[in-house]
């Protein structure tokens, strides 16, 4: 299929995909006329890198998933290359919690001495 195809059979854009073959997470064959072709396989790999981005991963972090990217990795088991990248994202996570507790808890007193 054409880079347009796969944009609309992902539900994503055709500047999507040529970023995500720019960061080596996808891979095009190239017509003699120089269009891009990809196989039905890609649709699920970019499906696959939407829901690792909008995780919070960053583009370089996906790299760690390239060997479980055609596969399910929404149900599926874990890429163990992967593990480390996961472990690092939750503990950001974990932090921004604590922070934004921190935050609300000081919010909660200014409101308190303000009302009373």
């Amino acid at each position: 299929m054409l880079i347009g195809e796969l944009a609309n059979e992902a539900g994503t854009t055709i500047r999507a995909l040529r970023y995500y073959e720019q960061q080596g997470l996808l891979q095009a064959r190239r017509l003699p006329n120089g269009y891009r072709e990809y196989d039905e396989t890609s649709i699920g790999r970019v499906g696959n890198i939407k829901l690792l981005l909008s995780l919070g991963f960053t583009a370089n972090d996906v790299h760690a998933f390239l060997a479980c990217l055609d596969q399910n990795i929404a149900d599926g088991p874990l890429c163990p290359a992967s593990a480390r990248v996961i472990a690092r994202k939750l503990t950001d996570v974990e932090g921004k919690i604590a922070a934004l507790g921190a935050v609300r808890k000081r919010l909660v007193d200014v409101l308190a001495q303000a009302e009373g």
